[in-house]
């Protein structure tokens, strides 16, 4: 287990707190943990589809990621990096669900109609209580048919149209081509349009929000397991 600094507080300059990362300092653990955490979980529930695996999947990926920090050789964005270790975890922990014959499910999709799923996105910048409640069933049909895009092409999605990654930070994060990441968000966006018909952009800030207690509760989870030694998996790949 890494030995673990005091717990100085976190610094804001890149450097000093790689340094301090890489000493096993907690705050500053923490902090990269809050920076992060709305990404990885994104990127992670596009492979797993429920909320519950996702969470699972980042948790483990960060006591992961603690252990190898330390070896940590910069030869990629320390996000790109992270974002390789969720999904690795998140596909293996997949494989495992499949070997054992589980049934992936995600949330219950709303259900709503193409005339209803229109009026919805016309209304989305109203302020009344019935028009915040049209928006709200506006998001969970658009997380419903992300969910329903395939595989490859939902996580090329997630990272390119939802995070806004660059076209070559989210080929490094999957180790795909730029072409490749091109042409499946083409198809992505594609098919969401053929499912939608209409453009979708304006909901996508609000898809797959992510509640200041889901982030409390993961960041608690894995720093309680650092302090315990506990769920620590092997060390990742750089």
């Amino acid at each position: 287990m890494q030995t673990l600094s005091p717990a100085a507080p976190a610094p804001s300059d890149p450097q000093v707190l790689m340094a301090q990362l890489a000493a096993g300092n907690l705050q500053a653990f923490e902090q990269l943990m809050r920076t992060h955490n709305r990404r990885l979980f994104r990127v992670a529930r596009s492979i797993l589809h429920a909320d519950g695996d996702a969470e699972d999947a980042v948790q483990e990926a960060y006591l992961r990621a603690f252990v190898a920090l330390k070896n940590f050789q910069g030869t990629a964005q320390l996000s790109t990096w992270l974002t390789r270790i969720v999904i690795n975890e998140a596909l293996n922990k997949k494989r495992q669900q499949s070997r054992a014959g589980q049934r992936l499910q995600g949330d219950t999709a709303f259900a709503m109609d193409h005339n209803h799923a229109l009026n919805a996105i016309e209304l989305m910048l109203s302020e009344t209580p019935e028009d915040l409640a049209m928006r709200e069933q506006l998001r969970s049909l658009l997380e419903s048919k992300i969910d329903r895009l395939p595989d490859e092409h939902r996580t090329v999605f997630m990272l390119r149209a939802v995070e806004e990654l660059s076209v070559e930070e989210t080929a490094q994060c999957l180790d795909i081509s730029p072409a490749l990441v091109k042409t499946r968000l083409f198809r992505a966006r594609q098919m969401l349009r053929q499912s939608l018909q209409r453009d979708v952009k304006l909901g996508l800030q609000d898809a797959f929000a992510f509640e200041g207690g889901r982030c409390d509760r993961m960041v608690n989870t894995v720093l309680q397991a650092i302090r315990h030694g506990s769920g620590v998996g092997s060390t990742p790949p750089p």
